[in-house]
């Protein structure tokens, strides 16, 4: 390589370096913060998990409370089309008798 090509590479290479610096400071941000949610989403997970325990020790049957939980985080339409999809599901499967909805009363 040329003296006068040489000098045009680094000229050229100096703001490429200047912009891995400054892509590289922002991913090393990125991952640290992205590790800092990752620690405290586990300490509130162990929190979570303690709370549980506590539950099941006074009693509570925890598969219902998860259940519970769930059903909260639901407006009442998904509610209802969850409820409408599991009756039908164990009607499917005869876990359920199907209701007779349109049956005259007898008279």
């Amino acid at each position: 390589m040329t003296e006068a090509s040489l000098e045009s590479f680094q000229s050229t290479d100096a703001p490429r370096r200047v912009s891995n610096t400054i892509a590289a400071d922002q991913l090393r941000s990125l991952i640290d913060r992205i590790e800092h949610c990752e620690e405290t989403k586990a300490e509130i997970a162990s929190d979570i998990k303690d709370i549980f325990a506590e539950a099941k020790g006074n009693g509570y049957c925890t598969k219902t409370l998860r259940k519970v939980i769930s059903l909260r985080r639901m407006d009442a339409a998904e509610r209802d089309e969850a409820d409408h999809l599991l009756d039908t599901y164990c009607v499917a499967l005869g876990l359920k008798p199907q209701l007779e909805m349109f049956e005259r009363p007898e008279q």
